[in-house]
């Protein structure tokens, strides 16, 4: 089966930076998706950045000009670098991906087990 793992959460102040990382395992073909999404308490699941099946980036408003995902291919992950990150900021950051497994025929989406970041005033 697949296995999403996540790593890099914690407690940051404002202003500073945070890396997440994420590596998905198991017998994969091909990656269609994947990115970061987050869930603020109270709030509903947002997407934060990810990379598209054209291979391009996209990012939610909020975190344009601060947050950067990038990839490596080789060890299918992704990483998102937190700069400049705010209170708001604060959530359960979950890695998402959307591949088809060797021998397999179709697409299906499997989430992490998500890392909290906590960004303190």
């Amino acid at each position: 089966q697949v296995q999403l793992v996540e790593s890099g959460g914690g407690l940051v102040q404002a202003g500073g930076s945070l890396r997440l990382s994420c590596a998905a395992s198991g017998r994969i073909f091909s990656i269609n998706f994947m990115g970061w999404y987050r869930q603020a308490p109270g709030k509903q699941r947002e997407l934060v950045a990810a990379f598209t099946s054209g291979g391009s980036r996209d990012y939610a408003d909020s975190v344009k000009g601060r947050f950067t995902i990038s990839r490596d291919n080789a060890k299918n992950a992704v990483y998102l670098q937190m700069n400049s990150v705010k209170p708001e900021d604060t959530a359960v950051y979950y890695c998402y991906a959307d591949l088809v497994l060797a021998g397999g025929t179709s697409a299906n989406g499997y989430w992490g087990q998500g890392t909290q970041v906590i960004v303190s005033s």
